[in-house]
């Protein structure tokens, strides 16, 4: 197979796209979630309900990424990114004009099957194309950008609803992802190792199959549930403590507050090169320890505590997912990888949906005690998932220990 080598012209150029679509994707999805007490309050509703604009997003999206890759191995990689990027873009530029709340979270579940189509094809792509010594960087930069796109998103949306509205916010960024996504489709290289295959309803439901019959998947699906949906429990619902005393931040600063999230998806890039050297477990039981910590840094009542917080939690999500995430590929069957990271990111935001959700009622029943409370559960939890993958290295010969990568 003819890979594409590090420190060459095409690598750079698919570093650049897949920055380019994760900046676009993820803006999009993410956006709003500074907004959920601005939505709250304009259309009245409990913050739970609020939330659903993340949720319905991120349900219809994981819900979705099950029928994406039928298409990306029919159509080909780059034509599904595209399209999903151009479509999302369009979406988001349709939101903009949205009058009630339920207009607004039907654009948002649309939003969330046309966004399905760049990461669930994202990981197949660099596992496909990027010589395989090289993929761990490869991913960390990837997810690295994903935390960009993210962060740029409710950076842009705070501060222009700040000066303007929400409604301006998002025409604005809908505008500048239409434009982010004709570069994506003209700069990413074509693939050299895609080889079409017809759409048959029996390889699909084989190639699922394959990713639920093994064990080693299922655990790494399960870790991609808790991880991000700590992650947007935290998230959705930072903004209520921070918007009252003693902080009482204004909106602008809230969402500038996410720079320090960005500052801990440095760990991704970190992550992923370790993840090509060293145990794959043991990286992300650091991941957890240090999101732990984060969460429980956030009750101290401190400015400079809360901000060490956040950056903590952050380095461990990005630190956990980058090399759970990275080795779905590597346990995957080769015909049937683009299923496997299907079914992972299928897990991942669904856990992003459900408990992001169920957050907003710790939230309301507890104050920001019972999220935290919450967080610290779940991740203990996924501590145990990572426990069940080590047992079973244990258990396995040398030749096949090796086939896990090093667990």
């Amino acid at each position: 197979m003819q890979y594409i080598q590090l420190g060459t012209r095409d690598y750079r150029r698919t570093l650049m796209s897949m920055l380019l679509g994760s900046l676009v994707t993820f803006a999009i999805l993410y956006s709003p979630q500074t907004l959920i007490g601005t939505f709250a309050r304009e259309f009245q509703v409990s913050p739970s309900t609020a939330s659903f604009i993340i949720s319905f997003a991120t349900m219809t999206l994981a819900v979705s990424m099950l029928f994406v890759s039928l298409l990306s191995n029919a159509w080909g990689r780059k034509n599904v990114m595209s399209v999903s990027l151009f479509v999302t873009s369009v979406l988001a530029i349709i939101s903009s004009f949205s009058t009630s709340f339920h207009l607004l979270l039907t654009v948002r579940l649309l939003e969330g099957i046309s966004l399905a189509g760049f990461p669930a094809i994202a990981m197949t792509f660099l596992n496909e194309e990027i010589e395989p010594r090289s993929l761990g960087r490869v991913i960390g930069v990837y997810v690295a950008g994903t935390a960009v796109g993210g962060f740029a998103g409710r950076v842009i949306i705070s501060l222009l609803t700040d000066l303007l509205d929400w409604h301006a916010a998002m025409l604005s960024l809908g505008l500048f992802s239409l434009l982010l996504s004709l570069c994506f489709w003209l700069y990413l290289p074509k693939s050299r190792n895609f080889k079409p295959v017809s759409i048959s309803f029996g390889h699909w439901l084989e190639g699922f199959k394959s990713g639920f019959a093994d064990n080693k998947l299922l655990s790494l699906y399960g870790i991609g549930f808790l991880l991000l949906g700590v992650y947007v429990t935290l998230f959705n619902y930072l903004g209520y403590p921070l918007s009252q005393p003693p902080y009482s931040l204004s909106q602008t600063v809230i969402g500038c507050l996410f720079v320090f999230q960005l500052v801990g998806s440095w760990s991704s890039v970190w992550f992923g090169k370790l993840a090509d050297r060293y145990s794959r477990a043991a990286l992300i039981g650091w991941g957890i320890a240090l999101s732990l910590a984060g969460a429980l840094l956030t009750l101290c009542g401190s400015m400079l505590l809360m901000i060490a917080g956040i950056i903590l939690f952050a380095c461990g999500f990005f630190a956990g997912h980058t090399v759970a995430s990275g080795w779905v590929g590597r346990v995957a069957a080769p015909t049937h990888k683009a299923y496997a990271s299907s079914l992972y990111l299928l897990f991942y935001y669904a856990g992003s949906s459900l408990l992001g959700w169920s957050g907003g009622f710790f939230l309301t029943g507890f104050g920001w005690g019972g999220v935290i409370g919450l967080i610290g559960a779940l991740l203990l939890l996924t501590s145990l998932l990572v426990l069940r993958l080590t047992r079973a290295a244990i258990r396995l010969k040398p030749e096949q220990q090796q086939a896990m990568n090093n667990v």
